[in-house]
């Protein structure tokens, strides 16, 4: 009985080492970041002197070698892994209803070339329900659909990304989709129509609400018919997502990925996406080297390019690890996708709840604005996707909100550097630096590889299965 009670004595001395331990890094690396951070200035600068960051466009290929050498200053061994794309860029387009000239945007991967004159038809949400509504009647026309859920559609109803709706109107027989933007004061939001990044079927524009909730009223008292003559371009190019790595000093054969992705849109400068995410990981990438910072399992920090066109660098970044016969070694991804100032832990598996409570627990110690406030669910359409679509666990930071209403402007001419704040994005820093660091040192990652069958029933589980069907993405048959 004495030995047992030494024995968790023992433990319980050691678990309070370690607490403290970790208490004492969480102590260094937040008190660095107030100090020396340099994600806000370095997004500043990527704005004001490298533009957009368009995968495969020059300013793309700038951001690429701007973030290589950046984290080679900071001393370490860089790499680029690169990937082939179809570079997608827009040239010009004209809408025209009934007539009238409609300002509007070309959504990737449209046609290189569309001379195309129709009538439209209002889809509502563009979901399967709508099309069993009208049958037979969308082949041929423009499918008008609204990019959200609409108001007073009913409860419970979810969502489709649009390359899923695209899909959708193809699939059914219409000629080309027009979605109208929920953002008001006809704010044009870009983006890719397309689920693989290949050039789609049908052209993909969007429209401001005010002009589209106008013309889906005059839809109800008379036809409509709308012209599309749109140019873009398209050639198969190389982008690189940008890559540093750190052995772990005992599970050097476990791995966790922390990325977010380095592309964005080429209407503004990306700020906040993916400026946010992207700019705060090299600054948690900065901290580490900083501190000299040794964990024991192995990192590895990844800029993910071609995020926009297909979730293109994670895909490549998973293929070749499946290749070459290292994914295994993937214990977690974390996935840093227009967080600000976050509050908690997210994170894909209920198991990993404890652990991250504890590392939370901690965390909280030593800033107050944290909150310990963990979640768990899953979703799609950013950078942890193919990592979840393998059974790796994936997390972010959660709790935090967009800074000056930044949310309405994803994807737009808006989304530049004003929106950004500062605090916010320094605090995204600290929760992401504690976050990776807290399950490089835990003795255990709780969450597990999942096999096939367990991802089948995970994706089931959290209702991805309809909108991987419907993108083509569903490998496990029916």
């Amino acid at each position: 009985m004495k030995r047992i009670y030494l024995i968790c004595l023992l433990l319980s001395f050691q678990f309070a080492v370690a607490q403290e331990g970790l208490k004492t890094t969480f102590q260094r690396i937040y008190e660095d970041i107030n100090t020396n951070s340099e994600a806000y200035d370095r997004l500043k600068y990527s704005t004001e002197n490298l533009g957009h960051r368009l995968t495969g466009s020059e300013n793309g290929k700038k951001a690429e070698e701007y973030a290589y050498n950046l984290l080679k200053s900071y001393g370490y061994e860089v790499s680029y892994q690169p990937f082939t794309t179809e570079s997608w860029a827009r040239e010009s387009l004209e809408l025209s209803l009934n007539n009238k000239n409609v300002p509007s945007v070309s959504l990737a991967h449209s046609p290189v070339k569309v001379d195309l004159t129709a009538d439209l038809i209002d889809l509502g949400n563009g979901l399967e329900a709508d099309y069993e509504k009208v049958g037979e009647q969308v082949k041929g026309k423009i499918a008008l659909v609204y990019l959200h859920i609409l108001p007073n559609s009913g409860e419970n109803l979810k969502n489709l990304h649009r390359s899923e709706k695209t899909a959708l109107a193809s699939k059914n027989g219409a000629k080309g989709i027009i979605f109208i933007n929920s953002v008001k004061g006809n704010v044009l939001l870009t983006g890719t129509a397309s689920i693989t990044g290949k050039l789609i079927d049908i052209p993909a524009i969007c429209i401001g609400y005010e002009d589209g909730m106008k013309w889906k009223e005059t839809l109800e008292k008379e036809k409509v018919s709308a012209a599309i003559k749109m140019r873009n371009k398209s050639e198969l190019t190389t982008a690189r997502n940008v890559i540093v790595s750190i052995k772990g000093t005992e599970y050097p054969e476990e791995k966790i990925v922390i990325g977010g992705h380095l592309d964005s849109w080429d209407l503004a400068t990306g700020a906040i996406d993916n400026g946010l995410g992207s700019y705060a990981v090299i600054d948690i990438a900065r901290v580490f080297k900083k501190l000299n910072l040794q964990p024991k399992r192995s990192v590895d920090f990844v800029l993910f390019m071609g995020e926009e066109q297909g979730l293109l660098g994670s895909k490549a970044y998973v293929n070749e690890a499946i290749e070459n016969g290292t994914l295994g070694q993937v214990r977690y991804m974390l996935n840093f996708d227009m967080v600000n100032a976050p509050t908690g832990f997210s994170t894909s598996r209920d198991e990993m709840k404890t652990l991250l409570d504890s590392i939370g627990a901690v965390y909280a110690e030593v800033d107050t604005d944290f909150k310990n406030q963990n979640s768990s669910g899953a979703g799609l359409h950013s950078d942890h996707q193919p990592f979840m679509m393998q059974g790796i666990p994936s997390g972010s930071g959660t709790g935090g909100k967009l800074p000056n209403n930044a949310g309405q402007y994803y994807h737009s001419d808006n989304d530049v550097f004003k929106l950004v704040d500062k605090k916010g994005m320094e605090q995204t820093v600290k929760v992401g630096a504690a976050y990776l660091y807290g399950l490089t040192d835990a003795n255990e990652i709780p969450a597990k590889r999942f096999s096939d069958e367990e991802i089948v029933k995970f994706l089931e589980s959290k209702g991805l299965k309809e909108p991987l069907v419907i993108s083509g993405e569903w490998r496990w048959g029916k």
